[in-house]
């Protein structure tokens, strides 16, 4: 019904940012070093610093290459990229003096972004590399020629600029990641329940399939026995109440056919289409006719022509058990009114009972809770699920004036021009 919404890892999430972070690192390193090459104040091995920041620009377009590719990106592979990043760094320091360059605490970047996006196993390992070659460039680096006069000056401002960096990076980048991670979370949760639920739905379907079939053979006994007894009884009184036990059977017996008729169509996805002012009729006239001590009204007020639908029949069943439990909590002078606008359809039931008790309010709608002292507390359940599965919402509200307020939302996805 809706084009599927292809979801981005965590992972790739995260290494589009930090091709992100390479590109403004880079940057920087470049400036730097295109800034001493400028002025004079150090003497670098040019050569050998190009070659390094070509080979880092090479990774940020091959990063970048990848991504767009379908391959997802695993956290073995985020963690190779923060390395290789660990060692770039590395061979940067190394030809720029080692410890004693105040860049020397970009490090510290890097192992940010690894604590807050992988496990620990991947955080302990860069941290023992990253540690590694710190140490290593206490002994072996290739010293800073530069005068005496310059060298207090660049300390200072290269420790600035390495400070407001790391910063920068830190609270902006690191963040945005702990913030898809915890996204990434949320998703995951979020399709478990619907997992859960639509294990749910297939254990109430299967015990519906059976209890159909067996319903049919005592259904059609009944329907033989209130013939008979109607032919037998001449009682005006009898006869009406048979007609109307009668005309329930009948109603039952047409149930479980449309079960069948509304697998079989959603199968070959023959659904009809409609306006929503004739589905809505059709099914509160079936409602009535299965629920004749109800009293209600109905009103159409949305503008212009109703929309025309082509709503499956398991969407028509969920507005039918609305209208049961609006119907069981009060069946007097029941409010049923349609509408819709640019954007949604929606139908609207107000009843006059009790209301919904807050204490239980969270709980209504799960299977196999009901607060009546009959039923299974599946009928709202389920057409929560189907009017879900569809875009839509189910909403209860207490109504100011007492009673409860049901409306069903649709989206303008279901209507055909």
């Amino acid at each position: 019904m809706y084009a599927p919404v292809q979801l981005l890892s965590a992972s790739r999430l995260n290494l589009h940012l930090l091709v992100l972070i390479r590109v403004l690192v880079l940057a920087a390193q470049a400036g730097s070093v295109g800034l001493a090459y400028a002025t004079h104040m150090v003497n670098l091995p040019w050569v050998s610093i190009g070659i390094t920041l070509a080979v880092s620009g090479v990774l940020c377009l091959g990063s970048a290459i990848r991504l767009r590719g379908p391959w997802p990106v695993t956290e073995v592979e985020y963690a190779m990229h923060l390395g290789v990043d660990l060692l770039i760094h590395g061979v940067l320091l190394y030809f720029t003096g080692g410890s004693t360059n105040p860049f020397v605490s970009y490090y510290l970047v890097p192992l940010t972004i690894a604590a807050a996006t992988l496990p620990w196993l991947f955080t302990i390992t860069l941290s023992g590399l990253a540690l590694g070659s710190y140490t290593a460039l206490l002994v072996w680096y290739d010293p800073l020629k530069i005068e005496p006069t310059h060298q207090a000056t660049l300390q200072v401002y290269g420790s600035w600029l390495s400070f407001a960096l790391a910063a920068v990076l830190i609270t902006f980048f690191v963040a945005r990641m702990a913030e898809e991670l915890r996204l990434q979370d949320r998703r995951q949760a979020a399709r478990r329940e619907e997992s859960m639920r639509d294990q749910q739905l297939l254990a109430v379907a299967t015990q519906a399939a059976g209890a159909a079939h067996e319903l049919g053979t005592p259904l059609a006994t009944m329907s033989v026995l209130l013939n008979e007894l109607r032919q037998e009884r001449d009682d005006p009184q009898l006869q009406e109440d048979l007609a109307l036990l009668q005309a329930q059977v009948k109603l039952c017996k047409e149930s479980l056919q449309q079960l069948v008729r509304a697998a079989e169509a959603d199968r070959r996805q023959a659904i009809r289409e409609q306006t929503a002012s004739e589905w809505v009729e059709a099914v509160v006239q079936r409602w009535h006719l299965m629920r004749p001590e109800a009293h209600y009204s109905y009103n159409c007020l949305g503008p212009g022509s109703p929309p025309r639908l082509m709503p499956p029949a398991d969407l028509s069943q969920s507005l039918m058990n609305l209208l049961n439990n609006a119907t069981d909590a009060c069946a007097d002078d029941l409010d049923i009114r349609l509408d819709w606008d640019a954007q949604e359809i929606k139908v609207t039931i107000r009843d006059h009972g009790p209301g919904v008790p807050l204490a239980i309010a969270e709980q209504i709608g799960r299977p196999f809770f009901t607060t009546k002292g009959k039923g299974f507390g599946l009928g709202l359940f389920l057409s929560q699920a189907s009017v879900n599965r569809a875009g839509g919402t189910v909403k209860l509200y207490n109504h100011e004036d007492g009673g409860t307020l049901t409306e069903l939302s649709l989206p303008y996805g279901l209507a055909r021009a």
